[in-house]
Formats: structure tokens, C-alpha cells, sequence
């Protein structure tokens, strides 16, 4: 298989999906009004509602939705064979991931940006709030887990990518402040920003500053980075440090102020190393040589295809995550219904489009199979991805403009973006949703301060403890496990309303089964096959550190799965309840 024709392919996915199915669900079903106020014009207020042009909010909804999983995700995928790993990403995203993305955009404007908390209590049961935001808050505690292993452990311990990100930090502000407060022209804004970020990361290439880094990590002259506790050497704690500090501003912070222009000018960074890679593409013209098409059903240390593949890949084709950002975030910055499609769903398609690109890094940078194997494979998938963006890049001369390695310190200042710009949003729904479920009981919760160093101090907990691969494929079954959760909550609005519900309802059932199905397999995989064998199985880790990462893991997912079942049971109580309505008959 060439690359070109798995780029056609996705190419051809998108027109499909969102230039014809997508268009008619917008026309046929929720007939977006252009004159109806938004909650972003009714209850502006600087903070979290704050209208944002179209394509600054397509900008920020790309950019808080595409974080580390539509990149390591088929990375790690690509271990069962190419080609189930691209048939989920094209055919998921056509047929649930926009359907969902959008969908909690339409349900958060036509309800007046209520949280999923709240559209639960109504929709489903009283008693589903608190179940929902509990499930909520452990499945964001997971997100944080997963990318801050990748991040503070790996990405920021690379000398040549820590200024780089500060400076896109740096220049993201000044991009708030130029657009909100000095009203600069958009397009000025954007050109000035996105050439300092630039100027940035070319900075933190140069010898000096990585030597700086170096000496700050205890690597100097090459020295391995001595270890403070458990397996965090000194680099890993400041790298975990750096990711801290900057999730509590991001948090804490007015959202204009911090994460929405920081991922408006990330999304800049992210769109130009996508454009430049695909150039090196079209240039080289690669094929996967031995890379088989399908390898086996059981992959070691994952689990079978089905249910594990479908939440491996956690963002590439569809990903709660998304239905949170857009109900409680971009649904209250939208300025007309009418962009909802374009926010939600274009960006939606676009990182399809974006997951194409990493597995492709996959697949046919490295010559196939055994070239992935030693550049590392699934367990070192950020490493693969920066390289293979690299190797694309360079096919146009990338490092010979700017420097050698600055193609692979591109790719991982991009790898760091693309996580953090997630990840401080994450926190905010985390503090967000303690208030919600202990601020009657604990007030203290209810400061954002509080719930925010908690919710930091819980990240490390699971940062330093628990293997990166474990966290992963835990985060990927809670995440697709609230997007079956979220799709049951538009199915039930959509039936409320007398609307066709069975676009969403499908969705729902597929992703439910099969996610449910995956937490019962990692229960299965801690509980029996892990924690019995620990003194065999514990690797690099102390035989206490790795019973204690089963344990934690074989908790959350039980936790997990029960909240979930006691959701669905009341889901379909709720959707039969509105099936015998509609049933009825009119009252004369």
C-alpha cells in the first residue's frame, strides 16, 4: 500500500462524511437558526462565555480536541496490521466521531451551555448527575495520567523542546491580548505569534540553550539523569513540574487569557507541521513495504482486536473528550448555530485527517515493519511519530535550512502542544466537576484554586506510579466509554425534542458494547492475569510499584464500568419512557 493512496482514501472519507452526511444531518435534523442568540451573546461574561469568531473557534476546537490520542493511537494500533487500524479511523469518524462532536455542540447551545452534569439529571435521573460526574472525574484524572506520562516524562526531558514550548506559551498570551484587549486585525495577530513561536522553537535547538537544559536535567556530556524516587529521575521531575505549573495557570486563568489563544497559535504550529509533512509525502511518495495488512488477533501486552483496537485508537475516530469541550466550552463561545457544523464537525474531520498522518509515520516512514519495530514501536509511539514527521520534512530539507535535529525537535515541541493545550483544559473540567459533586458538602471545593491543586496532585500520583501503557489503554476505554455517554444523552435530548434519534442511538449502542467489553478485559488483565504473577511481570518497576499500579488500575476500571452500567440502565428506562410518550396519544 502507497501513502498516497491511504491520503486519497482519507481525503475521500472526508468528502463523504462531512460533505454529504454531515451536511444533510445539519439541514434535515437540527436546522441550526443563524438568528437565535447563543449562550456565548446571552450570558457573556469574559470568563467561559465569550463569543469567538468562526474561525478562531474552528482554531481552538481543533486544537482542544486533538491532543496525544489521534497520534499515538494508531501508532500503537498499527500492532494488529495497517488495516483495521485505517478503516477505524475513516469509517468511525464518518459514521459517530463528528456525529458527536457536533451534536454536544448543538445540545450545549440549544440548552443554554448547561453541563453534561445537569442535561443528565433532566434528561436521564436525578441520581444520574452525581454518577456522571463521577465518572467524569476519574476518566479525566485518567486523560491526565496518560498525556503527562508523555509529556513530563518523555517530550519535556528533551533538552531542545522546553524553550520552545515556553515561547509558544509566551506568544499564545500575547495573542489574547492583541486580539481581546488591543483589537488587533486577526490575521496580524496571527502572523506576528505564530513567526515568534517559530523564532521559539528554532531557539531551543541551538547547543547553548539545550546544554542549559541538559545541565538543569543532570544529562550534561551525555550522563544518564540520576533517580530521585520510584522510577522519576531528576528530569522527570522537573519535566513534571514544567506540565503542573502550567495545567494550574490554564485552569485557573480567564479562558480568552490563556487556553484559547495559546491553542488558537498552537493550532498554527500543529496545521504547519501537518502541511509540511504532507509535502515530504507527495515529494518521497513512500510505501508500507513488509508492513503487513493484518498481523494476529491477540497483540502481547494489549489484548485481542476487538474489544481493545476501538479504544486503542482513542481520538482518531471518536472520543468523549470532544463531546466535553464542546458542551461546556465551545458551545458557549459560539457566535451563531450556523458555525456549530463547521467548528464541531470540521474539526472533527480534520483530525481524521491528522490520524492519517501519524499512522502513516507508522507505516511507511520507516520502510514497514521492522523499521517501526526499531524505531521503536508501540511502546515508544511519541518517539516514532517526531521521527516520522522528521523524515517527512526532511524530504524537502527541512534540517538543512534550519539545522540538523530541528525537524525532530519540531515534531516534539508539536507532540508537547498538542498534549498540554489539552491538558489544562482538562484540569479546569476537573475542578469544574469536585465543585459540582462535593461543593454542597466540602465548600472549600468550590474555590478554583482548591479543586485545581487537587486535581495536580492526583496527576501526579498517577504520572509516577503507573506504567505509560497501562494508563493508555485505561484512558482510551473510559474515553470511548463517555462518548457512548454522551451520544446517549443527545439520542435522549433528540427524542425530548421529536427529533430522528437513530443517528446517534446506533453510535451509542456500538461504542457502549464495545467499551464495556474493554474495561471487563482490563479488570480480567489486573486483577488475574498481572497482580497474581507481579514478581515475574513487574519489569523495570519494583514488584510494591507494579502491585500497586494493577490494583489502582483494576479500581478505576471497576469504577468505571459500575457508573456506566447504572447510567445506561437509566438511559433506557429514559428512552422507552419517551418512546410510550411519542406513542400516546394527543390529549383533544
Amino acid at each position: 500500500m502507497n501513502a498516497m493512496v491511504v491520503l486519497i482514501l482519507s481525503i475521500v472519507g472526508i468528502a463523504a462524511g462531512y460533505g454529504f452526511y454531515a451536511k444533510t444531518i445539519d439541514k434535515q435534523v437540527i436546522q441550526p437558526d443563524a438568528k437565535k442568540a447563543t449562550p456565548a451573546k446571552m450570558y457573556m461574561d469574559g470568563v467561559d462565555f465569550t463569543p469567538a469568531g468562526r474561525h478562531v473557534l474552528f482554531g481552538y476546537q481543533f486544537k482542544s480536541i486533538a491532543a496525544l490520542g489521534p497520534i499515538l493511537g494508531p501508532i500503537v494500533a498499527v500492532q494488529w496490521g495497517w488495516l483495521p487500524a485505517l478503516l477505524w479511523i475513516i469509517l468511525g469518524t464518518i459514521f459517530i466521531g463528528w456525529v458527536q462532536d457536533y451534536a454536544s455542540i448543538m445540545i450545549g447551545v440549544r440548552e443554554e451551555g448547561q453541563t453534561f452534569g445537569a442535561l443528565s439529571y433532566r434528561l436521564i435521573s436525578p441520581r444520574s448527575r452525581l454518577i456522571l460526574i463521577t465518572f467524569i472525574y476519574f476518566y479525566l484524572w485518567l486523560i491526565m495520567g496518560a498525556f503527562g506520562v508523555q509529556v513530563g516524562f518523555n517530550l519535556l526531558t528533551n533538552p531542545a523542546v522546553p524553550l520552545g514550548v515556553i515561547f509558544v506559551i509566551l506568544v499564545g498570551i500575547l495573542a489574547g491580548q492583541m486580539t481581546y484587549k488591543w483589537k488587533q486585525d486577526i490575521i496580524l495577530t496571527t502572523v506576528v505569534t505564530v513567526v515568534l513561536a517559530l523564532v521559539g522553537i528554532w531557539l531551543g535547538t541551538l547547543p547553548g540553550v539545550k546544554s542549559l537544559f541538559s545541565s538543569l536535567y543532570g544529562t550534561a556530556g551525555g550522563a544518564t539523569s540520576p533517580t530521585w524516587f520510584l522510577a522519576v529521575t531528576q528530569a522527570r521531575f522537573i519535566g513534571t513540574l514544567l506540565v503542573v505549573i502550567i495545567c494550574y495557570f490554564g485552569a485557573v486563568l480567564p479562558i480568552w487569557r490563556w487556553a484559547q489563544p495559546i491553542n488558537y497559535v498552537s493550532f498554527w504550529i500543529v496545521l504547519l507541521g501537518i502541511v509540511g509533512g504532507l509535502i515530504g509525502l507527495f515529494i518521497w511518495r513512500p510505501s508500507m513495504g513488509d508492513f503487513p495488512a493484518y498481523t494476529t488477533w491477540t497483540v502481547a501486552g494489549l489484548g485481542p482486536l476487538w474489544p481493545i483496537l476501538f479504544v486503542t485508537i482513542a481520538c482518531g475516530a471518536i472520543s468523549g473528550w470532544h463531546s466535553l469541550v464542546s458542551s461546556s466550552g465551545t458551545a458557549r463561545q459560539l457566535e451563531s448555530e450556523t458555525d456549530a457544523l463547521y467548528v464541531g464537525g470540521g474539526s472533527m474531520f480534520l483530525e481524521m485527517f491528522f490520524a492519517t498522518m501519524a499512522f502513516l509515520t507508522a507505516t511507511v516512514a520507516f520502510g514497514g515493519l521492522q523499521g517501526y519495530k526499531d524505531a521503536g514501536g508501540g511502546a515508544a509511539a511519541a518517539s516514532v511519530f517526531s521521527k516520522g514527521l522528521a523524515a517527512f520534512m526532511n524530504q524537502w530539507g527541512l534540517d538543512k535550512a534550519l539545522g540538523e535535529g530541528f525537524g525532530v525537535a519540531y515534531g516534539a515541541v508539536f507532540l508537547t502542544l498538542m498534549a498540554l493545550t489539552i491538558m489544562y483544559l482538562v484540569v479546569r473540567f476537573m475542578r469544574v466537576a469536585s465543585a459540582e459533586a462535593l461543593g454542597d458538602r466540602f465548600p472549600v471545593m468550590k474555590n478554583v484554586h482548591v479543586g485545581t491543586i487537587v486535581a495536580l496532585i492526583l496527576t501526579l500520583i498517577l504520572i509516577w506510579l503507573v506504567p505509560f501503557l497501562q494508563i493508555w489503554v485505561m484512558f482510551g476505554a473510559a474515553n470511548q466509554l463517555m462518548a457512548s455517554l454522551a451520544l446517549l444523552l443527545v439520542t435522549l435530548w433528540l427524542m425530548s425534542k421529536g427529533k430522528r434519534y437513530q443517528w446517534t442511538l446506533w453510535p451509542f449502542a456500538f461504542m457502549f458494547v464495545t467499551t464495556i467489553g474493554a474495561l471487563a478485559f482490563k479488570i480480567y488483565e489486573a486483577f488475574v492475569l498481572n497482580l497474581p504473577n507481579a514478581g515475574t511481570k513487574h519489569g523495570a518497576l519494583t514488584v510494591g510499584q507494579y502491585s500497586t499500579a494493577q490494583v489502582v488500575i483494576g479500581l478505576i476500571a471497576v469504577i468505571l464500568m459500575v457508573t456506566a452500567l447504572i447510567l445506561a440502565w437509566d438511559g433506557i428506562k429514559a428512552i422507552r419512557r419517551y418512546q410510550a410518550e411519542a406513542a400516546a396519544p394527543a390529549k383533544p
